[in-house]
């Protein structure tokens, strides 16, 4: 089965101005968000958790492969074993299966934690061959039964031991995933903690890290896209000049309104972006495939933010679901977005 990520990667490549979009559903909440990951429980009835469980967290991810509108589906490794490696969900998908491949310590984020209230420190759960197998020392032959994509992800500081720290964890992981034929895909974060060393313009320095980083790397190492926070049309465009063939991706932070996520995706692609990576606001949607499909069709240029969201009300009353907010809320755009 083709993955529909391959295919339009090649065509970037060969026509930067192509309108091709890849979207993707960041499955990956367990490894930082603990208890609350997979999302909450709307419509919640006495006696009940207020959080789904990991189950049912992991039938939606069935559910969306099914649907089989988004491009890549990104996960825990110990939920790409079950629905990789076990139940072979991507085998006759044209969804891409990816894996996080390392957690910082600033994306330690469950309820109980203050984490993130420390500058980031590279840490890896996942080692590349359980990822692609299973288990320790993989055979060549086993290398395709697991994930051959991952995210890795980096948060600059503006700290020279810190973020020196940081690059060589990334240029070991490079290293070893180059070995394993293993490719992935570059998140970089705004920073988290640099009160001391504060930055007057953090989308032009995140822009500045970004280049010094991947010009050190030849073709063979480099991240196949770019997974980062939207700083606005300036800083977007920025990037996407520089090197056009950069493919740009914006992650989707918080949840926020149903506007927050449309608008987002619609600003993103207009000025460079090449891809999106949504996970709260995917999973704490009232409709996910619903959701998702609205996604879909504002990356595809055919319909705008605001009728999608109208549109998507309108499937929530026919199919008997309560909306999170009433519909002029939801129009929106919060403050968190």
């Amino acid at each position: 089965m083709q993955k529909s990520l391959d295919q339009k990667l090649a065509r970037i490549a060969t026509d930067s101005s192509c309108r091709d979009f890849i979207l993707a559903d960041a499955k990956d909440a367990d490894m930082g968000f603990g208890i609350a990951a997979p999302g909450p429980r709307h419509n919640l009835r006495s006696g009940e958790q207020p959080f789904r469980s990991l189950p049912e967290f992991r039938e939606s991810i069935r559910q969306i492969v099914k649907q089989g509108l988004v491009d890549i589906m990104l996960m825990s490794a110990s939920t790409s074993e079950i629905l990789t490696l076990d139940e072979r969900l991507f085998e006759n998908s044209t969804i891409t299966p990816a894996v996080r491949a390392n957690d910082t310590t600033d994306i330690w984020c469950g309820n109980s934690s203050s984490y993130a209230s420390e500058p980031s420190l590279p840490f890896r759960s996942a080692t590349l061959d359980h990822i692609q197998c299973g288990h320790r020392d993989c055979l060549p032959s086993e290398r395709g039964c697991g994930v051959n994509l991952g995210l890795y992800s980096i948060t600059f500081n503006n700290s020279v031991s810190l973020d020196r720290e940081a690059l060589e964890a990334y240029k070991a992981f490079r290293d070893e995933a180059e070995s394993r034929e293993f490719r992935h895909f570059l998140e970089i974060f705004a920073p988290n903690q640099m009160a001391s060393r504060p930055v007057k313009d953090v989308g032009k320095f995140v822009n500045d890290c970004i280049v010094r980083t991947l010009a050190g790397i030849t073709r063979r190492g480099r991240p196949i896209f770019l997974k980062m926070p939207y700083f606005g049309p300036e800083a977007m465009e920025s990037l996407a000049a520089y090197d056009p063939s950069l493919v740009i991706g914006v992650l989707g932070g918080s949840a926020g309104t149903t506007m927050d996520a449309f608008t987002l995706l619609a600003d993103a692609k207009k000025h460079g972006a090449r891809a999106a990576l949504f996970g709260r606001k995917i999973n704490f949607a009232e409709d996910q495939l619903s959701f998702i499909r609205y996604l879909r069709l504002i990356a595809d240029d055919q319909i705008g933010a605001a009728e999608a969201v109208r549109a998507y009300h309108a499937g929530l009353l026919s199919g008997g679901i309560k909306p999170t907010r009433p519909l002029e809320d939801d129009l929106l755009q919060s403050k968190q977005a």
